[in-house]
């Protein structure tokens, strides 16, 4: 896995080992930074369920101006950390919250910040044919506090899986959906 664009490009990012992560294929952020355009540029961006930190370092590589970036793992959390410092990335405006994601929300939300960008590619839910979607990515959605840490014409990218049929619910807005194999990220906006 890489970064695939800005000062950092083409720098190799470590995965943590096993099954516990499930990487954004470097054609899929490929994809999603297509879209985004310069939406990233002096952004201020928060990366949820991390993993290897690709999607955050991939933003502050492409110039956001700030990233936040929340990991419950530690041991995934220092593998973030490394892939930073790897990929000779300023320390500064990064900030790594070893946490839960959905406890980050809240306190963020409380806290009054707002952020560009949103992202999440969690781990991926069952199929769901004939049942709401019980995944993380649908419990993402129906989190009520999320849409506050949205500024204005922010945008929030949420990836699934093409068998998890999420439901999306008010204020919740797609403004577009990229497909690649089994992996869908959906662009959201709150009206």
């Amino acid at each position: 896995m890489r970064i695939t664009g800005g000062t950092a490009g083409r720098r190799r990012l470590k995965v943590p080992p096993g099954h516990g992560v499930r990487p954004t294929p470097d054609r899929v952020k490929q994809a999603i930074f297509n879209s985004l355009g310069s939406r990233v540029t002096g952004a201020r961006v928060l990366e949820l369920f991390a993993g290897s930190g690709a999607l955050g370092l991939e933003c502050l590589s492409r110039g956001a101006a700030s990233v936040v970036s929340v990991e419950r793992s530690a041991r995934h959390a220092a593998l973030i950390r490394l892939n930073l410092v790897e990929a000779g990335l300023p320390p500064e405006p990064f900030e790594l919250r070893t946490q839960d994601a959905f406890a980050v929300i809240h306190q963020l939300a409380e806290a009054g910040d707002r952020f560009d960008l949103v992202l999440a590619d969690p781990p991926f839910g069952e199929k769901n044919v004939g049942r709401r979607s019980e995944s993380l990515s649908q419990q993402l959605l129906d989190e009520v506090r999320l849409p506050q840490l949205l500024a204005p014409d922010g945008w929030f990218v949420l990836g699934h899986a093409s068998r998890d049929t999420l439901t999306l619910t008010p204020p919740w807005v797609e403004e577009k959906t990229l497909r690649h194999g089994d992996s869908v990220m959906v662009f959201l906006r709150v009206v």
